[in-house]
């Protein structure tokens, strides 16, 4: 008889405890949720004072809203200065960039569907 564990998602998360990587200089991803198998994913993603997000896009739909910071925000043909506490929208495709606006890190909360494996491949194969 073989017996399967299954690994559940915590219900309240520890920020200290959540692995972190780095996608590029200046922006430092935090995977909250999304590593026991959910449908959705939630990160923080910080960009550093004095860097810029270049302008990408994904199959992912992203929404969050900004934790800390300000930046120049561009989604679509878009583009804000957002502030702690703003909210946003980027479907599926859409191009989008950000760039960090004074001293302080740029922190978005973001929400991910479907879950980004390739965060979770990233997490596996990067060197501590």
């Amino acid at each position: 008889m073989i017996i399967i564990k299954t690994i559940e998602a915590p219900f309240f998360i520890d920020i200290e405890k959540a692995p972190k990587f780095i996608q590029m200089e200046g922006l430092e991803t935090t995977i909250l949720t999304g590593l026991h198998g959910e449908k959705m994913m939630m990160a923080l993603n910080a960009t550093l004072p004095g860097h810029t997000v270049p302008i990408h896009s994904h199959k992912y739909e992203q929404m969050g809203m900004v934790y800390a910071g300000e930046a120049r925000l561009i989604i679509g043909d878009e583009e804000r200065i957002v502030r702690k506490g703003d909210f946003f929208c980027i479907p599926t495709n859409t191009p989008h960039g950000d760039t960090c606006i004074g001293d302080v890190p740029f922190i978005m909360l973001d929400l991910f569907y479907p879950s980004r494996k390739d965060f979770l491949k990233k997490l596996k194969d990067k060197k501590i």
